[in-house]
């Protein structure tokens, strides 16, 4: 099959050559009009691949390949790789990870979230969709599995900012879940909403983060901001947490807490659920003198693209100010960011900020990123989008 050729402009053969999978639209010769889903043949000095045109996206080709073009067999051998390497999450009694993240797993623009035997798939632009199917096939192929749902396209401010947007889902194959599905994140019991529940379900990139904090809880009072279905609280509370404080603006991530903490069987008067906007909150505690061992941060996307950074900064450090200023020498701040655009360089920074502004200092002694199920390629730094820090807070001396 011949295929329509694209000429690329050799500013890009770098990129390309490292395996950078995104052509954005004023990159490519002007007039080109395809359908969404064609597929290419690139072009760009001596380098040449493969990929798919987009009409709508600002990305107007995602590369897959510079050695075919991509088949139900290409695309089965890319999903088996992703599960296996995998195989240390299911390991850890843990039945809920993500199965392909896009790029990093060398298709672009999808994502495959398990939910014990339920996978939801998501695609971040049209072209994507002639994929579906043998993402599909393979998905079935390798694993059993109940059920299939899809998410509704998110758009690319999504992809960049990693927003936590409510999605939509429908059964692509197979049957629904159970609105009680349960599934397990080492060892712990956490109800997943596959249909309405923001991401697909739960947090899942967060999962080492959590299991990490675990182990500095014993005897300490925890605060949990954007507690969500308060996994976080959840760990602490195995962990030995004198007491938790869960604090969500939506009712319905307080009553999805409480049930979690049901779920596990853990002592229901240590924990208390706050529906409250955490700014508010965290301002009227400084005000009052009152003060946690360990506060937890894990707000949402402050940015909605590259124009939004420095507002997002603002936000993140004024937000990290808050949550110092109830915390006493040797408190524990763990803070996190899930917005691209803000670098792990930029979070320490805004966090020293944060620190002077509360007359204290930070010590940063953990500094993560994404687990295993959510690689960053080498080639896509865009790919690293989260950062979570656990911070000692020290007098100025």
């Amino acid at each position: 099959m011949k295929l329509p050729e694209i000429v690329l402009p050799l500013q890009l053969k770098g990129r390309l050559r490292a395996g950078h999978p995104w052509i954005y639209r004023d990159h490519v010769p002007a007039g080109l009009n395809y359908p969404s889903g064609t597929w290419l043949r690139l072009r760009c000095g001596g380098w040449s691949g493969y990929g798919l045109w987009d009409a709508q996206s600002p990305i107007a080709i995602r590369v897959f390949s510079q050695r075919q073009i991509p088949d139900a067999r290409w695309v089965y051998e890319r999903v088996q790789a992703a599960w296996l390497l995998r195989e240390p999450v299911r390991n850890s009694k843990t039945t809920a990870y993500r199965w392909l993240f896009g790029e990093a797993d060398w298709l672009p623009g999808l994502t495959v979230d398990l939910y014990g035997h339920y996978a939801v798939l998501q695609t971040y632009a049209e072209s994507v969709d002639v994929l579906v199917p043998w993402v599909v096939e393979a998905l079935r192929r390798i694993t059993p599995l109940r059920g299939i749902l899809r998410r509704s396209q998110a758009s690319l401010q999504e992809v960049e900012d990693h927003q936590r947007a409510d999605q939509k889902a429908h059964v692509l194959w197979g049957g629904a879940p159970p609105a009680d599905l349960v599934v397990l994140e080492h060892g712990l019991k956490f109800r997943a909403n596959l249909f309405a529940g923001q991401k697909t379900g739960l947090f899942l990139d967060h999962r080492e983060n959590r299991r990490y904090l675990e182990n500095y809880c014993a005897g300490r009072r925890v605060l949990n901001c954007f507690s969500y279905t308060g996994a976080f609280s959840v760990y602490a509370a195995r962990g030995g947490a004198a007491e938790v404080t869960s604090v969500d603006i939506a009712p319905a991530s307080a009553e999805e807490a409480r049930a979690n903490v049901r779920l596990n069987g853990l002592d229901p008067q240590r924990h208390h659920f706050l529906v409250e906007d955490v700014f508010d909150l965290l301002g009227r505690y400084a005000q009052q003198g009152l003060q946690f061992d360990l506060i937890i941060l894990d707000p949402p996307s402050f940015a909605r693209g590259k124009r939004h950074v420095h507002a997002a900064v603002r936000a993140y450090t004024r937000l990290n100010q808050l949550a110092l200023r109830c915390l006493p020498p040797g408190g524990l701040l763990a803070t996190a960011s899930c917005t691209s655009q803000v670098s792990p360089e930029m979070f320490r920074e805004l966090l020293a900020e944060a620190a002077a502004g509360a007359g204290c200092r930070l010590r940063i002694v953990h500094d993560a990123g994404q687990p295993v199920d959510h690689p960053v390629p080498a080639h896509f730094l865009e790919g690293r989008y989260l950062k979570f820090m656990l911070c000692v807070v020290d007098q100025v001396v």
